[in-house]
């Protein structure tokens, strides 16, 4: 049998999309855990148990972020090989992932699980919002380059 294979022309931009969805949570989240983490040793990913958990705790974020941005930068290539023009799509979609991981972060992990707060011992309004702001602004970033994207998209 002759079976045709007809290509979906909006399969590179999907792919390049959650490409860029998946590095951006990986950043973040190696952001996170470098800077706040490890640098300046602010908190763990879990901090209601012994600094040893909070550690293992990090280790496994580490893995999950690195899982992350392997499978995002996979996942780019493969869509750079079926489609050449991708556009804003891996961009909007990288910008997307930053600000859902910081919000995330933010909100589930810090106020509704409390596995850990930003900082400790000091006054949390200011580091709240402060942390919860720049997530807000990465998403509004990562949505208006995905309208910009759509829209460029539908029009040739």
């Amino acid at each position: 049998m002759n079976q045709s294979v007809e290509f979906d022309h909006r399969a590179p931009a999907a792919k390049s999309y959650a490409a860029g969805l998946l590095i951006g949570i990986g950043l973040m989240a190696a952001v996170d855990e470098i800077v706040f983490h490890q640098l300046l040793g602010w908190h763990h990913f879990y901090d209601r148990d012994t600094t040893r958990v909070g550690l293992v705790s990090d280790g496994l974020l580490h893995a999950a972020e690195l899982v992350a941005l392997v499978a995002g930068f996979f996942l780019l290539a493969d869509a750079r090989r079926w489609g050449s023009s991708v556009g804003l799509f891996p961009w909007a979609g990288l910008f997307v992932g930053l600000g859902v991981f910081q919000l995330w972060d933010g909100l589930v992990n810090h106020k509704v699980l409390r596995l850990h707060q930003v900082r400790y011992d000091v006054d949390l309004l200011p580091y709240d919002l402060l942390w919860n702001g720049a997530a807000a602004l990465l998403l509004a970033v990562g949505v208006v380059l995905t309208i910009v994207a759509v829209t460029r998209r539908r029009r040739g």
